[in-house]
């Protein structure tokens, strides 16, 4: 294991154990920081430890404890935070460290993105740049939000616990949202894959331990429709295979299967959600015999569902082209071209493959150049590059 894959792997669990015990979001932090650059430091040469996150915990631990001598604080909270290790962590109701985690970050008293944003960054140790790029906004608006969020909790006096499993509703949808987020930034790179796989392993388990919540089987139907391709969509290059061109054999039919099922006994409860409206476009390209076949006004009806964000209007917006053809997608998508999706790199993609459709090679050259500016993964870069020197034949 790789000392990003362990980090990726313990940095949640740390982190929340320093600040269910010490109270202090900014110290929970720095320990588990110190903790992490110790190992970078020490585990060339020592090996790394049978238990790394037992390591990182007792490092982070003892830095903990020097900094509240250094501070004065009771003597009990210093024998609490002593006594800590890694597998100190009290019963639950929820069955699992990390979902448990989800619902500890979660409180109502944040604000919806705030919850999310902290969850990723506590759970998974996404970085400020990371989490900006997954809620469209700059760096600098994510950060100021983040500081806020632990600002909030720590002069509120937040607990850092658990709620009892009664009150774990109204955390639900800042869960999913967590979930859902970070599928996404797994998907969407692949160097970080092993994130779909944790956010599916989670989604399994909310679903266990609230199973009559349609929205979490809405969500992981949804992640299952993706994931299913997921060893078509990389060229032996490198190069992201879009989903007209791949291989429609080599998809994972039984995980299909299993989506499908889970998303028609959520949509029989009658209470459809975003992430059921999500799973159903997932449904209708998965279980497409082949691309022609696929029901693209159905698609722009279920698009026409979900709240119109910014990201939901591009991706109508392409329905509806390969509904109506290609000059009716690009109206839609030039139409988007000055509002908050400036700057994200498939408004020019979108952009450039409508005008591909249409025969306007010179100007789709310009777009697939703007877009590769912009494409965040070397995947994308490779695809971009390919659709811009067909575009100069």
């Amino acid at each position: 294991m790789t000392f990003e894959e362990i980090y990726r792997q313990e940095w949640g669990q740390v982190v929340a154990t320093l600040i269910r015990l010490t109270g202090n979001w900014e110290l929970a932090e720095e320990c588990a920081q110190e903790a992490f650059a110790a190992a970078l430091q020490r585990w060339p040469n020592d090996g790394v430890p049978d238990r790394p996150g037992a390591w990182l915990t007792t490092t982070a631990r003892n830095r903990a404890i020097d900094w509240l001598r250094r501070e004065a604080v009771g003597a009990q909270k210093l024998q609490e935070v002593a006594a800590m290790t890694y597998d100190s962590e009290p019963p639950y109701d929820v069955p699992d460290d990390r979902l448990r985690l989800m619902f500890t970050c979660c409180h109502p008293a944040l604000a919806m993105e705030a919850r999310v944003a902290l969850t990723l960054r506590t759970l998974a140790g996404l970085s400020t740049t990371e989490i900006a790029r997954a809620f469209l906004v700059p760096e600098t608006t994510m950060s100021k939000r983040l500081t806020r969020a632990k600002q909030k909790i720590q002069h509120a006096g937040i607990p850092y616990r658990v709620p009892p499993a009664h009150l774990l509703p109204e955390r639900t949808p800042a869960v999913l949202a967590v979930l859902y987020l970070l599928f996404n930034e797994g998907y969407s790179d692949v160097v970080r894959s092993n994130l779909t796989g944790e956010a599916i392993r989670l989604a399994r388990l909310l679903v266990q331990l609230m199973p009559d919540e349609p929205e979490a089987a809405g969500l992981l139907a949804l992640m299952l429709l993706h994931d299913a391709r997921r060893d078509t969509r990389l060229a032996t290059d490198g190069a992201l295979v879009t989903l007209d061109e791949q291989d429609r054999t080599q998809w994972d039919h039984t995980q299909i299967t299993e989506g499908v099922d889970l998303l028609d006994a959520a949509l029989r409860r009658g209470e459809p959600g975003p992430y059921q409206v999500q799973a159903a476009i997932a449904a209708c390209h998965a279980t497409a015999r082949t691309a022609a076949d696929t029901d693209w006004p159905q698609i722009a009806a279920l698009y026409a569902q979900l709240p119109q964000t910014p990201v939901v209007a591009l991706n109508r917006a392409v329905a509806i082209g390969m509904a109506d053809g290609p000059a009716v997608g690009l109206r839609l998508v030039e139409d988007l071209a000055a509002g908050p999706l400036n700057g994200y790199h498939l408004l020019p993609a979108t952009r450039a493959d409508f005008l591909r459709r249409l025969n306007r090679h010179p100007e789709a050259a310009t777009a697939y150049r703007e877009a590769l500016t912009l494409a965040t993964t070397d995947a994308e870069r490779l695809y971009l590059e390919k659709r811009l020197a067909d575009s100069l034949i």
